[in-house]
């Protein structure tokens, strides 16, 4: 199977994949964008390897799938930063849920039982 064959399969495959989670409610749309942006960047790609080729050259980087690899770490490296904010801004929505729980309790239990004063 030829590089070219193989890209094109894995982008639409990608494309398919994420479409299918976002239609089950597995994966919500703003994180699926980017997906399905990444993936039609790729499916370009492999279809017109021209394009890359002719960025490669134009940036100064001798082997265009050196360029490939290092766009690739570099928007991994973007998702990680994301994702560990968007987990830090949750962790810190639990924690003040689990004190305004903790307080909500503790005023119910200061709540006299009307049965015991019978």
């Amino acid at each position: 199977m030829t590089a070219q064959v193989l890209g094109v399969t894995a982008s639409v495959l990608t494309f398919a994949f994420v479409f299918w989670l976002m239609r089950r409610g597995v994966l919500k749309e703003k994180y699926a964008v980017l997906w399905l942006l990444l993936s039609g960047a790729a499916l370009f790609f492999s279809i017109f390897p021209g394009v890359l080729r002719a960025i490669s050259g134009l940036l100064g980087v001798e082997t265009p799938s050196n360029l490939l690899f290092f766009l690739t770490i570099v928007l991994l490296v973007l998702v990680a930063v994301q994702l560990s904010y968007e987990l830090s801004r949750h962790e810190a929505r639990i924690r003040r849920l689990a004190e305004e729980v903790a307080i909500l309790q503790r005023q119910i239990d200061d709540i006299p039982d009307s049965h015991d004063e019978h």
